[in-house]
């Protein structure tokens, strides 16, 4: 059977489909020929440079792709094209981002050439002659693939037509093929068992009507939807969970070949996309209340680091790209005494982007940095820990301090959100973290600061009594779909609720000294000029809003005494390993040392614990 697997747009156009990669890979483990591919990304952004004469780049595609998401920008491109009204939203979007200040241009001046797009896509996948056309969704994949889907379906009744993805995962996938009837398959969960065995179901019989038979293989793929011979629709139990061994190394040899001919080569560096693990070991444990990303497939499972050292060095090697992103949402915490160890070893100039947990430990940070990471998202989410508590991070508001030190300490990018608005929450536990972050204008701030969204899957969204009883789909979604309430319940993965937490004034003064900690930062430093064993502590003091100068610490004992809040310590467990080393202080003394400090805005303090702010070198700023 001739295939055609499609990732629409808005994956980020400087990667491969990692799905798309591996569906072709298992397709020809199965004994297949690989499948074709459609890389809608790449071609919605040329489109668009052509069709606009060059005034929407692909500057302006990542834009919407990387910002649109909780408005629903990319949707809505091509939400008049899938309900066949031109109008269709317009007048809603622009109601919605009037009240909540949404930048809309961008989108508007795009959607003007989504139909002649969509009529283009559906004309060049049909070109492939395929038999199955396969849709891979996630996030703001949905509307552009339901377009191009259903156009195929008028173009060429006889071509059957599969979503899979995040999209699908759960009661969402059963949504999506209940309410759009020209979708023959959805695959719910991980696709690398179910696909080729569809494959082998459509291929018994290439005449897809056959009846009991064909039910009958169909019944048996895990996690599929489809529909009896009679039309009456079935919805599989969803299957096992992959094993590490059974997941391929991902196929990306065509999207290399058409980005080496495509003109937006000119403008991106094309980054590999490998995965390690699936799933999170901390949400097995500490599901945070807030987060859905894992859906369905929580449960964690890592290659082995030599089957990685091996799949990366194939892959880097035949693609001669150094730019890695790991798409894992947690490392594994194996990895930073094996793979990364493995990778430092290779000599390469990678630069790797990986997703950790936010209380890194210094060693941890030397393995990345050894290994060539540039770029670390840690789920640091706040800094204020009876938030972080709510939360179930299981990390303290020092720890995330740390880490921001760290980091920086060691030249690593850090991506970090701040969030509020969670049950529980209250003003006065800010208070004393808000007096506290101009001291931080020196690390890296958060790229904002946000509301939380309901998400499916999450603990809140799970059970009501957490906090959030009331929930309907997000409005976002009133400009993106055209039906009902109930429906939208099941197909949607973001819900709107009543606020809790920090009400809107409660967080403007956050709001205002995130907009000070980041306007500050790329001229900021407070730099540790001498060595923790040196005969004097030296500090540099260069931070916006701060006096210039130099603070010294010459007193050995006190000297003992910064090095240990490196760390991390309380007055009280100071003052034990000051004494434990033959320099004992009284805490009195200590109490008063450190408020010096803290005048000098040279620590951060949170419930008697207090950790030093100074970074080991002057770090090169990520602007």
């Amino acid at each position: 059977m001739s295939v055609c697997l499609v990732a629409m747009p808005w994956q980020a156009i400087e990667s491969p489909s990692l799905p798309i990669g591996l569906l072709k890979a298992m397709t020809v483990a199965t004994g297949r020929p690989a499948p074709t591919a459609y890389h809608g990304s790449l071609r919605w952004a040329e489109f668009l440079m052509e069709r606009s004469d060059g005034e929407l780049s692909p500057a302006d595609y990542t834009e919407v792709a990387e910002v649109g998401l909780f408005d629903g920008l990319g949707d809505w491109v091509f939400a008049g094209v899938l309900h066949d009204d031109p109008e269709f939203g317009v007048q809603t979007l622009r109601r919605y981002a009037a009240e909540y200040g949404t930048g809309i241009a961008g989108p508007t001046a795009m959607r003007q050439y989504a139909a002649d797009f969509v009529e283009l896509a559906a004309a060049e996948i049909l070109a492939t002659d395929p038999r199955l056309v396969g849709f891979t969704t996630t996030f703001m994949q949905n509307v552009p693939s339901l377009a191009v889907a259903r156009r195929i379906r008028q173009l060429d009744p006889g071509v059957r037509i599969a979503f899979g993805g995040g999209n699908c995962d759960g009661a969402m996938g059963i949504a999506l093929h209940r309410n759009f009837p020209f979708v023959d398959f959805v695959v719910r969960g991980e696709g690398e068992v179910a696909f080729p065995m569809l494959l082998d179901a459509l291929d018994a019989g290439d005449n897809l009507d056959a009846g009991d038979e064909r039910d009958a293989r169909l019944a048996r793929i895990p996690g599929l939807s489809w529909r009896r011979a009679d039309g009456s629709a079935r919805h599989n139990p969803q299957g096992a969970l992959l094993p590490p061994a059974r997941i391929p190394t991902p196929d990306f040899d065509d999207w290399f070949d058409q980005l080496a001919a495509s003109p937006v080569g000119e403008y991106i560096e094309p980054k590999l996309v490998l995965e390690g693990a699936r799933g999170c070991w901390w949400g097995e444990k500490h599901h945070c209340t807030f987060c859905g990303l894992n859906g369905t497939a929580m449960t964690f499972r890592a290659k082995p680091a030599e089957r990685m050292i091996a799949e990366m060095t194939e892959l880097v090697g035949r693609h001669q790209t150094l730019d890695v992103i790991m798409v894992d949402n947690i490392i594994d915490n194996h990895y930073y005494a094996d793979f990364l160890p493995r990778v430092a070893a290779l000599g390469w100039d990678l630069r790797l982007h990986y997703e950790v947990k936010s209380n890194l430990r210094p060693a941890e940070i030397d393995a990345l940095r050894a290994a060539g990471v540039a770029h670390v998202q840690p789920g640091i989410e706040s800094l204020v820990s009876p938030v972080l508590k709510l939360m179930d991070k299981g990390v303290a508001g020092v720890h995330n301090v740390r880490t921001l030190r760290d980091c920086e300490s060691a030249g690593l990018t850090v991506s970090w959100n701040w969030l509020y608005g969670f049950p529980g929450e209250r003003r006065v536990d800010y208070d004393s973290v808000l007096r506290q972050l101009p001291r931080l204008v020196h690390l890296q701030p958060p790229a904002g600061s946000s509301r939380i969204l309901l998400e499916r899957f999450s603990p809140y969204f799970e059970n009501p009594v957490l906090g959030f009883p009331t929930r309907r789909a997000a409005r976002l979604y009133q400009h993106v779909y055209d039906l009902p309430e109930n429906e939208l319940a099941d197909l949607v993965y973001l819900f709107d609720t009543e606020p809790a937490g920090l009400s809107e004034q409660d967080a403007e003064p956050l709001n205002e000294l995130l907009k000070r900690w980041t306007d500050g930062y790329p001229a900021s430093a407070l730099q540790l000029l001498t060595g923790l064993d040196a005969d004097e502590i030296v500090i540099a003091d260069r931070r916006v809003g701060w006096p210039d100068r130099e603070h010294r610490i010459a007193d050995p004992r006190l000297r003992r005494a910064y090095a240990e809040l490196e760390h991390g310590r309380t007055v009280t467990a100071l003052a034990g390993r000051l004494a434990a080393a033959g320099l004992p202080v009284e805490t009195d003394q200590l109490a008063r040392w450190l408020a010096e400090l803290d005048d000098a805005g040279l620590v951060f303090e949170e419930n008697g614990r207090w950790i030093t702010l100074a970074t080991a070198v002057e770090p090169v700023k990520v602007a």
